[in-house]
């Protein structure tokens, strides 16, 4: 293995107005960025330390910092070094962004998948009263995937009127929702059956994580699809019968490697996939694109959702991500 040099840093990055889900809003992204160089070429990856598992930008920051400024190892003895976390895919899209540079060839190309195609991202509405929902709806006409944040766990009934009026607002739009845990028991079959109503395509992590049994004793008006409840793929097995899809983030995993390697086990399961994102740049998006080929659905749009994205970032327009350029990464 060569010896490479290791540098990282915190950057801060303003969020369009305010990103709002059931745990609360912020009007920033906070990233990690890891640089890893040969002394020829730079590799960068990015990560988005996920507050809900306790990871904060600092002690992200801290944990590649430890490493040294020299470092001899490559993707297969950094999965062994470190534990499934955000400063291991910052590192793990930052060794595949120099490899492919080194080589000479995509990561794509590297990964053995075949040219990434455009892709249809979903776009987020942030959790508000519903008419503030469907008015932002309304606002992105040019949009066709919308992904409502909804999850006010004592306010069932608000969760019912802004699915319904988004759908009002847009009824030509493609919908998915993401309760964030936010939902109870009591309220699921309920709420199941509206977003059946107003035909949403899938319902995300309606119950908290480890208290997401009753999924398992109820029919599924809509596909569920596990996000806190999913992070490798070694807890896939057991997320069936509850859920219908996962919801595979590169922040959660580790990085692109163990992403690949999730995807490929979760539709061996027959589950479906969504590749996911945190609130974050360009430089985040562009390896979980990799992943999400493979995807029903995409939810990559942190791009979207900031003030301004890094340059060069990816072309989005009209919902459809394009492939990376390699100047951005891989």
């Amino acid at each position: 293995m060569t010896r490479l040099t290791l540098a990282a840093r915190i950057e801060t990055w303003p969020i369009a107005g305010a990103f709002t889900i059931s745990r609360g809003a912020k009007h920033e992204a906070v990233v990690v960025i890891a640089e890893l160089s040969d002394g020829h070429y730079i590799g960068r990856g990015e990560c988005v330390p996920y507050p809900r598992y306790g990871e904060t930008p600092e002690a992200t920051l801290a944990e590649i910092k430890a490493l040294g400024t020299s470092v001899e190892f490559d993707r297969p003895s950094l999965q062994r070094l470190m534990k499934p976390c955000a400063a291991r895919n910052a590192l793990d899209c930052a060794l595949w962004d120099l490899e492919a540079k080194s080589a000479g060839h995509r990561a794509w190309r590297l990964a053995g998948c075949a040219p990434p195609a455009p892709l249809l991202t979903c776009y987020t509405i942030s959790l508000a009263a519903p008419d503030e929902m469907a008015a932002k709806a309304a606002s992105v006409q040019h949009l066709p995937l919308l992904k409502l944040k909804l999850g006010a766990s004592s306010d069932a009934r608000g969760d019912a009127e802004r699915m319904r009026a988004v759908r009002k607002a847009r009824p030509d739009a493609r919908l998915v929702a993401d309760a964030n845990e936010g939902w109870a028991v009591a309220d699921l079959t309920g709420l199941m059956d509206v977003a059946a109503e107003v035909g949403l395509e899938t319902v995300e992590q309606p119950l908290p994580a480890g208290a997401d049994d009753a999924l398992a004793r109820i029919a599924h008006a809509v596909p569920v699809c596990a996000d806190e409840s999913a992070h490798t793929a070694e807890g896939l097995a057991d997320l069936c019968g509850r859920y219908d899809a996962v919801n595979i983030k590169l922040d959660k995993t580790g990085g692109l490697t163990h992403a690949l390697e999730m995807a490929t086990a979760a539709r061996a399961l027959g589950l479906d996939i969504m590749v996911g994102c945190m609130v974050a740049t360009s430089l985040s998006m562009a390896p979980a694109l990799l992943v999400a080929q493979r995807a029903t659905w995409a939810d990559l749009d942190g791009p979207l959702l900031l003030a301004h994205d890094r340059a060069p970032g990816l072309e989005i327009r009209n919902g459809i991500i394009s492939p990376a350029p390699a100047e951005l990464w891989g």
